[in-house]
C-alpha cells in the first residue's frame, strides 16, 4: 500500500511540475525566437506546438529508455484523444470557439496525412526502428512546411495577431533562463511521472499501454487544457484549436517516432482495433465542426459536449476492455 501511495504522489507531483515546466519552456523559447526576429506565426506553429508536446515527448523518451515503450504508445494516442475529446470539449463548453484562420484550414489535411502515415506504419502490428526514422523524417518535413506557411505574407491571418499578443516581451537572457529552467523541470518531472506510472500499472495489474492512455495522457495534456481554456477566455479561439492540431501532429511523429528508434516494439491488439479508430473518429468530428466549409468554422457548446461525451465513452470502453 505504501508503494502505491508513494507512486501516486510521484505521479501527481510529476503532473504539477510538467505543467509548470512546459509553460516556462514555451515562454522562454517563444521569447527567445521573437528577440531573434522570428515571426509570431512561425513561433506559434512550430515552437509553441513543440513546446506543448514537450511533456509527451520527454515521457516517451524516458519510458522507452526504461524498456516500457507501450507507455509511450499509449501516451501518444491517449494524448491525441484527450486533446480533442477532453481539452477542446471542455474549452468549447466554457466558451464556444469561432475559427477564422486560413492556416488552420491548411493544417487539417496535414493532420489527416500524419494520421494515415502513422497508421500505415503501425498496421503490421509493429513499430520498428525504420518506422521511427520515417516518422521523425515526417516531423522534419512538417516543421519545414509550417515555416513556409509562416513566411507567406499574402494575407494577414488572425492567428498571427493572437500569437503576437501571447508571446512575452522579455530580455533574451531572461528568456534563455526560462527555457533552461523549463527544460530541466520537464526532465525531472517526466522521470518521476514514468516511475510512478509504471509502479501503479504493476500494482493494478494493467498494461503500460492502458496507463499511458489514461493517467499519463491526461496528465501530459494538462498544458494543452490550460492553454486552450485561457485562449478561449481571451477570445483567441484559433490558438485554442491550433495548439491541439499542432500538438496532435507532434505526438504522432515525435512521441511515436522517438521511442520506436530507441526501443522497437510490438503493439498490443487494442491499439489498432480500439484506440486508433477513436482517435480518427474524434479528428473527423473536429474537422466537420471547425473547418467552416462556406463560413467561419465554429465549435459550439453542444458540439463541445458531444466531444466530451465521446471521450467519456472511450474511457468506458477502455475500462470494460480491461475488465474483460
Amino acid at each position: 500500500m505504501n508503494e502505491i501511495v508513494l507512486s501516486g504522489v510521484a505521479v501527481i507531483t510529476g503532473f504539477i511540475l510538467l505543467v509548470w515546466g512546459a509553460d516556462r519552456f514555451v515562454h522562454g523559447a517563444s521569447a527567445t525566437a521573437r528577440n531573434l526576429g522570428v515571426s509570431p506565426l512561425i513561433i506559434g506553429l512550430t515552437i509553441v506546438g513543440f513546446g506543448t508536446s514537450a511533456p509527451e515527448i520527454l515521457v516517451s523518451i524516458v519510458s522507452a529508455l526504461d524498456g516500457n515503450p507501450g507507455l509511450a504508445v499509449g501516451n501518444a494516442l491517449g494524448s491525441n484523444i484527450t486533446n480533442i475529446g477532453l481539452v477542446l470539449g471542455i474549452t468549447a463548453i466554457i466558451s464556444p470557439l469561432l475559427v477564422k484562420s486560413e492556416t488552420l484550414r491548411r493544417e487539417y489535411p496535414a493532420m489527416f496525412a500524419v494520421m494515415l502515415l502513422a497508421l500505415g506504419l503501425m498496421v503490421d502490428g509493429d513499430l520498428s526502428r525504420v518506422d521511427g526514422y520515417i516518422l521523425l523524417g515526417g516531423l522534419g518535413l512538417m516543421i519545414y512546411w509550417m515555416v513556409n506557411i509562416g513566411l507567406r505574407k499574402n494575407k494577414v491571418d488572425p492567428m498571427e495577431s493572437e500569437y503576437e499578443q501571447e508571446i512575452p516581451q522579455i530580455s533574451t537572457q531572461k528568456a534563455l533562463l526560462l527555457l533552461l529552467a523549463g527544460f530541466l523541470v520537464l526532465l525531472f518531472s517526466s522521470r518521476i511521472l514514468v516511475w510512478g506510472s509504471i509502479n501503479i500499472a504493476e500494482e493494478l495489474g494493467v498494461s503500460d499501454l492502458v496507463i499511458g492512455l489514461t493517467i499519463v495522457a491526461i496528465g501530459t495534456s494538462l498544458p494543452e487544457l490550460a492553454a486552450s481554456i485561457m485562449s478561449a477566455l481571451k477570445k483567441e479561439p484559433d490558438i485554442a484549436i491550433g495548439n491541439v492540431i499542432g500538438s496532435n501532429m507532434f505526438n504522432l511523429l515525435a512521441v511515436l517516432g522517438l521511442p520506436a528508434v530507441i526501443s522497437p516494439m510490438t503493439l498490443e491488439a487494442g491499439v489498432l482495433s480500439r484506440d486508433y479508430p477513436f482517435m480518427i473518429g474524434l479528428s473527423i468530428a473536429l474537422f466537420t465542426m471547425a473547418y467552416g466549409f462556406r463560413t467561419d468554422g465554429k465549435v459550439n457548446r453542444i458540439e463541445g459536449g458531444l466531444l466530451l461525451l465521446t471521450y467519456v465513452a472511450y474511457m468506458a470502453v477502455l475500462y470494460y476492455s480491461i475488465r474483460g
